[in-house]
């Protein structure tokens, strides 16, 4: 059964949903006892986005705040980076709430996708009565203006939102299509390289999620655009599901697109089910959210995973398919559904060996004495560092791994940045830097590395365009090897 894809809206009718979860249900699923990390720990160890929209206006509310500063490594604007809300009248712009959002993005060290610049749907009623090079230049116009507002703060663009129809035809209710013909799309994208050519640009559409008519119909697109030198570096898949219908060719779907040299990325997921939902419903959602980010995982070119929101309270599922809903990963009340643990356990389970730390709150120091460092062995450890990164900014998790015979008590770990790149805020650490040289010491709780085992850190960082990784680290003075 196909999703049916209205207008987006926000929601605000709170579902009575009840949420009773047995253990049987964490049994099916086969999670471990204890919660592995926080979803961004976990996306960014294995360097991809896990992302959510974002509704600046929510952000006063605390239990939503505390999840968005959590849990996820990127946001996108639900609503405020729209036509409707960016160019309400004809060449005034308004960014205020986009601004929010974009600012929430920098404090907080996350990526920042921007949506969308050209959809048919939220369209102020003036551009839909021009026609012809009036239209083509107020789009055009439209495209330029956005672009350029967020430039070095929006790491990739919709540029052209749900273009296609179900059976691979064109859209024939866009006043784009009607008015300026199939040519718009690339008239879209090649403005916005023209205006941010550091951005990546995407085309994003809903029902593309299996191998079908629409999904190569948008392939067709995407094959014309690389043979012809058209910009476009990626695809979106909306993947707004029904609960047991992810699609069986979604993995080879993703894999297709990726063999045409574009970056792939589920855009807008939620898994929707009859309300009141049961222990069962939420089992096979779980189960459905955990599939969706192994089909991800499974495609390198798959940059990540974004849900559409946080919590059910305020989807925008009820308010348009009556008698649905409970679609997101946090409840009503914002606790975790079982679909929180099986997106976890896609990931692979990773135990972090350190208590994960809100990356808003700084580095504390320690109370304790300071231990003095054992050093190990020589060759006795190993460093792995791994990034997720954007146009001027990154995150890093860094693993050291103690592969000798001997326990560390309190360490240092010393490397260099090859590029001019800087800290702005770490975490599980206290990390300073001089230059390039960079020195972080264990926390007052995690200073101790067993034979065998290993701590990590994190740390937001910004860079000029060039973010090689550091080729040397050094652990109480001992190099070490690199995973």
């Amino acid at each position: 059964m196909p999703v049916v894809h209205p207008p987006r809206r926000s929601a605000l009718r709170t579902a009575a949903v009840a949420l009773a979860v047995t253990a049987a249900v964490g049994a099916a699923l086969a999670i471990p006892a204890q919660a592995a990390s926080t979803l961004k720990d976990l996306a960014t160890a294995a360097g991809k986005d896990i992302g959510f929209a974002l509704d600046p206006n929510r952000l006063s509310e605390s239990a939503y705040k505390s999840i968005a500063d959590s849990e996820f490594n990127l946001v996108v604007a639900e609503n405020a980076m729209k036509w409707d809300a960016t160019e309400p009248s004809q060449n005034s712009f308004s960014y205020g709430s986009g601004d929010q959002v974009a600012s929430y993005a920098a404090s907080t060290g996350k990526e920042l996708y921007g949506h969308t610049l050209v959809w048919h749907s939220q369209l102020p009623g003036w551009v839909s009565s021009l026609s012809g090079t009036a239209l083509e230049s107020a789009m055009k116009n439209h495209v330029t203006n956005v672009a350029t507002h967020f430039k070095g703060k929006v790491s990739s663009w919709d540029v052209v939102n749900e273009a296609f129809g179900e059976n691979g035809e064109r859209r024939s209710d866009s006043p784009f299509q009607q008015k300026l013909g199939d040519g718009y799309i690339e008239t879209a994208f090649r403005a916005a390289r023209a205006a941010d050519p550091n951005a990546k640009l995407c085309i994003n559409d809903y029902n593309t999620d299996a191998v079908n008519s629409k999904s190569t119909a948008i392939y067709n697109l995407v094959r014309d655009f690389k043979a012809r030198g058209v910009p476009i570096d990626c695809v979106g898949f909306q993947s707004h599901l029904i609960i047991g219908q992810v699609p069986s060719t979604m993995q080879q779907n993703l894999q297709r697109f990726a063999d045409l040299g574009v970056d792939v990325r589920i855009t807008e997921l939620d898994i929707r089910m009859q309300t009141p939902s049961d222990a069962t419903k939420l089992a096979t959602q779980a189960a459905d959210y955990k599939k969706v980010f192994q089909i991800c995982l499974a495609v390198s070119r798959c940059q990540g995973v974004t849900i559409w929101g946080i919590t059910d309270k305020y989807s925008w599922v009820p308010g348009v398919f009556s008698g649905q809903g409970a679609a997101l990963v946090w409840d009503d009340g914002y606790a975790k559904k079982p679909a929180y643990d099986a997106i976890a356990s896609a990931f692979g389970g990773i135990t972090p060996t350190t208590p994960p730390v809100t990356p808003t709150t700084p580095p504390v120091t320690p109370t304790t004495p300071p231990v003095t460092p054992t050093t190990p062995p020589v060759g006795g450890c190993q460093v792995t560092y791994g990034v997720n990164q954007w146009n001027t900014g990154f995150t890093a998790n860094v693993v050291v791994k103690n592969t000798s015979s001997t326990a560390i008590n309190g360490w240092t770990l010393t490397f260099s940045f090859p590029a001019g790149q800087a800290v702005t805020q770490a975490w599980s650490s206290v990390t300073t830097q001089s230059g390039s040289a960079v020195t972080v010491k264990n926390a007052a709780w995690n200073g101790s590395i067993p034979a065998g085992g290993s701590q990590q850190f994190g740390f937001n960082g910004s860079h000029g365009g060039t973010n090689t990784a550091p080729s040397a680290f050094s652990l109480n003075g001992t190099a070490c090897t690199i995973g």
